[in-house]
Formats: structure tokens, sequence, C-alpha cells
């Protein structure tokens, strides 16, 4: 049975929202966001020269994958990415012991593998 464009929209739309959101507020305040992350991440020992540019593109990717997580853009690769940038934002908060964070992560990390799982065993079907 083929999973419609409509169910599958509605499941990736929260986790698309959250992505979204999270760029969106930052990107206006992005000076101050970078200043927090990059004193946020001091005691993890990864080098400021690292952290800063990440800090400022972090913003405009979350934004940019829950725009395309929205439009069903190319669902395999954008999915991929949004694993993968979840994956660093899991480290870096692993490298600084914010458990609490990480939980919220694991559980974006965990909508995404379930998304890039329904994408990849509904595809042969194509998504109609």
């Amino acid at each position: 049975m083929a999973l419609s464009k409509q169910f599958f929209f509605i499941i990736r739309l929260p986790i698309a929202m959250s992505f979204l959101g999270h760029g969106l507020v930052r990107i206006p305040k992005l000076q101050a966001f970078s200043n927090w992350m990059v004193q946020e991440m001091e005691p993890s020992g990864i080098p400021s020269i690292l952290l800063i540019p990440y800090s400022y593109i972090l913003p405009f990717a979350e934004a940019l994958l829950g725009v395309l997580l929205i439009l069903g853009y190319k669902p395999r690769y954008t999915i991929a990415a949004s694993i993968i940038l979840i994956t660093t934002l899991i480290f870096g908060s692993s490298m600084i012991e914010n458990w609490g964070a990480i939980q919220a992560q694991l559980v974006h990390a965990i909508c995404l593998m379930f998304l890039l799982w329904l994408y990849e065993k509904n595809e042969r079907y194509e998504l109609k």
C-alpha cells in the first residue's frame, strides 16, 4: 500500500516546523546566538575557530532543512542531511554534558529516522 503524499506531509510537518522555528528565531539575532553558543561550548574543548562558523551556519541550515522538509524536496537527501545536522548537535551537547538537550535532540533523530524508514519503505510504491 502506497503512502499518500498528504499523510507523509503530516508526519514530517512537526519536525520540519521545529527545524524551521529554530532557524527563524536565531537568524535575526545571529551575533547574539553565535556568542551564546561559543560561550556554552567553551568547556567542550572544541576550538572557537570551528564553533564560530558553525554557529553562523546552523540557523540557516535549520531553516533551510525545515523548508525543504515542508516542501518534500528530495526527501531522502533532506532527511539524511537533517540526521547529520542533529547528530552534530548531539555530539556538541555530549561534549558539554548537556544531557537535557540530548534528550530533545534524540527525539528529533528518532523522528527523522522514522521518516527516512517510512520513505524508503514506500518509495518503491512511489508516493501517490
